[in-house]
């Protein structure tokens, strides 16, 4: 539904959520790029609904809102203003001197008005609301020197590889900006410090391994052409990308999970799926009830001390 004022009206279960501005455009169109407006990300986020909301349900998130498109300034935004609807979950967490309110997102028309807001990018925590020191996701972050997605695929077997060794299930996920996300689905029973540190061990194994190739050396000049396993994430009040969320890049890029089996696809990269193709991929379910399994680590940590020696 369209009102006479330029806005849009759009239902979302037993809401209906006004879009104004949807003509706006949010990703300028330039080279191979398409333009996408205000309206073509509300229309994606309806149709992603169902394959994102479970990554985010429950969730503390950080928007990173582009208001006047992607030539305009970024906001990254933890609290939430006042002006939100009663109806939009909120969760207040703790933060040194005080505290900070997040918005949680539980439902489409909290993902649609979140979209209107110019929401381009959700960031989630790795811990639920009801329980925020104890995350039930690890992240490995896998960031390459250049724009180098063959060092990326290489570094993904490899760490793919371990955590197998390590008899851990994962999860691959496209970043739609340079490399790739490994997630590991936890039981929720460790704190941040206890699966930080697990995951800078296993990183760190992992470039042990392969010094020439792979780093886990936080500072970039430190680095050189390597590819950086970044496992700064894994802690309280850090987040990471959502799965299905855009990316703030020309053409509309997504963070999109895939199956470990396409990582053997010469067509895959880090910014293969946009918003225009996105949703085919989530119908294809290609984390099939594994972020169900989740583990403790005690196991896999006593299998890494001993690969460690």
């Amino acid at each position: 539904m369209s009102g006479g004022d330029g806005t849009r009206r759009v239902r979302a279960g037993r809401r209906t959520v006004e879009v104004h501005r949807p003509d706006k455009v949010l990703f300028p169109g330039g080279g191979d790029a398409k333009e996408y407006t205000k309206g073509d990300l509300v229309d994606y986020h309806r149709a992603v609904a169902p394959f994102m909301l479970p990554h985010l349900r429950g969730r503390p998130l950080m928007l990173e809102r582009h208001p006047d498109g992607l030539d305009g300034p970024t906001f990254m935004q933890k609290n939430t203003p006042d002006h939100y609807p009663e109806w939009i979950t909120r969760v207040e967490v703790a933060k040194e001197g005080g505290t900070v309110r997040h918005v949680v997102c539980d439902d489409t028309a909290t993902l649609l008005y979140l979209a209107d807001q110019a929401s381009v990018t959700l960031h989630r925590w790795l811990s639920r609301a009801d329980s925020v020191d104890h995350p039930d996701r690890l992240v490995f972050d896998l960031d390459p020197a250049e724009d180098d997605f063959d060092a990326v695929r290489e570094a993904a077997r490899l760490l793919g590889e371990l955590l197998d060794e390590l008899e851990l299930p994962s999860a691959l996920m496209t970043t739609g900006s340079r490399g790739l996300h490994v997630i590991v689905p936890l039981n929720g029973r460790h704190d941040f410090d206890e699966v930080r540190s697990f995951a800078r061990d296993a990183a760190d194994t992992l470039a042990d391994a392969h010094p020439d190739r792979l780093t886990t050396a936080a500072r970039k000049k430190d680095r050189g052409e390597r590819l950086y396993l970044d496992v700064q994430r894994n802690a309280y009040a850090q987040t990471a990308v959502a799965p299905f969320t855009v990316r703030p890049r020309p053409g509309a890029p997504v963070a999109t999970p895939v199956t470990w089996d396409q990582l053997d696809d010469p067509e895959l990269h880090a910014r293969r799926w946009t918003i225009a193709d996105a949703v085919e991929q989530a119908r294809t379910n290609p984390w099939s009830g594994l972020l169900n399994r989740g583990r403790a680590l005690g196991p896999a940590r006593r299998r890494l001390n001993a690969l460690r020696g």
